[in-house]
Formats: C-alpha cells, sequence, structure tokens
C-alpha cells in the first residue's frame, strides 16, 4: 500500500484558491540557516523571502516581506506606519496574528488578515521561496506571481541599503 503524500501546507492551499502556480519544497532535515535553506533549494539567500511580522501598535500588526539577508531599516518601517514606536512581534504574537510558528510564517492562508507590505528587493529576483506555514517546508514561486497574489500589498523600500549605489 502507498503512502499518502503528506497534506498540502496552509500557504500551498491558500496559493491554489487563488489560481497561483507553485510548486512546494519539502526539506529532508531541519534548516537551520538562510545559506542553508537557499542551497537546499538551489536558491541564492537573496531569492529566500523572510515574512517578518511587527507590532505597530496595540493589536495592530505589519508584516514586511524582504529577501534574504537583508535586514529591516527601523527608520524607514517608522516612517512608512507613521509611528514612532514599533516592535518586532514576539514568537507567541506570530502564531496568534498568523497561526504559524516563527520560521514557517507565510503571507498567505494567514489566520487573520494582516497588512502586508513587500520590500522592493524581494521582485528582483525572477524566482523566491517563502514560508509554507510548516516548518521545513517552503513555497517556490515566481515573483511575479507573488505580486500578483498579494496585489493589496504595497510594494516599498524598507531594507537597509547594502551598498552606496544601492541608495538611489
Amino acid at each position: 500500500m502507498d503512502a499518502s503524500p503528506p497534506p498540502k501546507p496552509p500557504a500551498s492551499l491558500a496559493l491554489d484558491s487563488l489560481g497561483v502556480e507553485h510548486r512546494v519544497f519539502t526539506h529532508g532535515t531541519a534548516v537551520h540557516s538562510l545559506e542553508e535553506a537557499a542551497s537546499a533549494r538551489n536558491q541564492r539567500p537573496e531569492q529566500v523571502v523572510r515574512s517578518i511580522l511587527f507590532q505597530i501598535r496595540a493589536g495592530e500588526f505589519v508584516m514586511v516581506l524582504i529577501a534574504g539577508p537583508a535586514q529591516v531599516n527601523w527608520k524607514k518601517l517608522r516612517g512608512l506606519v507613521k509611528r514612532s514606536r514599533i516592535r518586532m512581534a514576539t514568537e507567541d504574537e506570530a502564531l496568534e496574528v498568523t497561526g504559524y510558528r516563527v520560521g514557517a510564517v507565510s503571507p498567505f492562508g494567514v489566520k487573520n488578515q494582516t497588512t502586508v507590505v513587500i520590500d522592493a528587493s524581494v521582485l528582483k529576483e525572477e524566482e523566491v521561496s517563502i514560508g509554507s506555514g510548516v516548518r521545513n517546508t517552503a513555497i517556490i514561486l515566481k515573483s511575479a506571481d507573488l505580486r500578483r497574489a498579494l496585489k493589496d500589498a504595497e510594494v516599498v523600500n524598507v531594507s537597509e541599503a547594502e551598498h552606496p549605489a544601492d541608495m538611489n
């Protein structure tokens, strides 16, 4: 008797419902770094999209999608959300808001709808991978399809410039 395939992760089900082409990638072993995840997926670290949840006021959150090793520029994010004080969500808050554990957070199939912003760095890559809602499992899709699926998300520049030339 054949073993049935594992159930689809929540983000994959959400993308299916939107008609967005993607594939599910399951790591054979636990992943411990961005570089490790990228290598296993035959990608560069810049193609791995991190979904980071920030609390902008009590009970209000924003999810920032940012490419690989890039870091969120707190001053830019505070300006974008028009708040002088923001903080990263705790692991418990991330689970409560998204339904996903840190390390598997995705903007798709979340428990509670939240504002999503996409750092422009994400759209520089033709293909990206993103959290699926399940640890050690990712969703791989074209960045254009990610953008189309998140049509209400604002594309912004909230990352730290890595080189002076990136300041343009």
